[in-house]
């Protein structure tokens, strides 16, 4: 079969940093295939992100909440697919119902590491080698190639940006900033991955009186977060925690000189729009999920109790991010080059 004649489908992740991630897969099917057509099914959030990725021929709304399994939707999703005749499917959760949509549209060869009772359907089960597969991105690309292949360096995420966009958010920080730092607060996983938010707060202040523009992004449920960050900094400071969509943090992060996050989905998110990241890790590893990126500044302490991948610290101190003082983040956000001096342009 040509690669004119493959016609993909990809069951993508439920999270904003995987699905980022993900496009290190569909990079690789990209140039494994150059005339290959590639869709992805996916929740409705992730539709802007992906409309931002130039191997992605459509998106495929699931209607279904976050862990629901509504089996005659999928079940309907499925069925409207069989006139699409995709030559292979590839699921990238190992979870049950995200094998479903590809069984139920019938597509021939149907790809994905052994999960929750999925023989059936899936006809192209794989062992997931911990050991070799050490990191997400590896394990999402392992998927797209034959079985124990020789896994190349993986290409780095990239998210297109609206010019529109940026002039409009240029205008909204003062129109003559020549400087931004994006700061992201938040973690969905849970408060072990987020660096005190007074910390956030004394770092916002001393950027903004080096004369830098500050943007705190973050969801809707973030805002009184971004406040506080926004108080605690003065003028300069700007909260854009629900504010803005995420397509348009895609774009507003391509503004910023450096983002300051810890382990999150916004953190790919600021990788793929090109900017430097300086990543906070304290109960995560950023061994197993970094910031694809050859533009970053990694801290972690690495002490005796981490990482511990929990939720919220089992031992109640928190050391792992709380030793991490604003000052030596101020001076990793110092050192990454300033941008040349004009007005901030589409």
């Amino acid at each position: 079969m040509s690669s004119a004649d493959e016609r993909i489908l990809i069951a993508g992740p439920a999270w904003v940093g995987d699905m980022v991630m993900a496009q290190s897969l569909f990079k690789l099917l990209r140039e494994k295939s150059p005339g290959a057509v590639i869709d992805v099914v996916a929740p409705a959030w992730s539709e802007p992100i992906l409309d931002r990725m130039a191997e992605v021929h459509r998106t495929v709304t699931l209607p279904v909440g976050h862990g629901e399994l509504k089996l005659a939707e999928r079940y309907r999703v499925g069925r409207s697919l069989r006139a699409e005749r995709y030559t292979r499917a590839i699921v990238m959760p190992r979870s049950l119902k995200a094998a479903l949509v590809p069984f139920f549209a019938a597509i021939p060869l149907r790809t994905g590491f052994r999960g929750e009772m999925r023989y059936g359907l899936l006809n192209d089960v794989r062992r997931l080698d911990k050991s070799r597969l050490d990191q997400t991105v590896k394990r999402f690309m392992a998927l797209g190639l034959p079985p124990d292949a020789a896994l190349p360096y993986p290409p780095y995420p990239e998210l297109a940006t609206d010019a529109g966009n940026r002039a409009r958010f240029a205008a909204q920080l003062g129109g003559e900033a020549t400087d931004v730092v994006a700061l992201m607060p938040g973690a969905a996983y849970g408060p072990a991955k987020c660096w005190p938010l007074e910390y956030f707060g004394q770092l916002a202040a001393a950027l903004a009186a080096d004369g830098t523009a500050v943007v705190v992004l973050g969801a809707k449920g973030e805002y009184e977060v971004g406040e506080r960050i926004r108080a605690a900094g003065g003028d300069g400071v700007f909260n854009l925690c629900g504010e803005t969509r995420l397509e348009e943090t895609v774009d507003v992060l391509s503004m910023a000189r450096a983002a300051v996050t810890n382990d999150s989905g916004l953190m790919h998110v600021a990788a793929a729009a090109g900017t430097h990241v300086v990543a906070i890790y304290g109960s995560s590893s950023p061994d197993f999920t970094p910031p694809l990126t050859d533009s970053k500044t990694i801290i972690s302490l690495g002490i005796e109790c981490s990482p511990c991948f929990e939720r919220e610290c089992p031992l109640g101190h928190l050391h792992c991010l709380r030793d991490i003082s604003p000052d030596r983040v101020l001076a990793d956000v110092r050192s990454v080059p300033a941008p040349a001096p004009g007005p901030l342009s589409p």
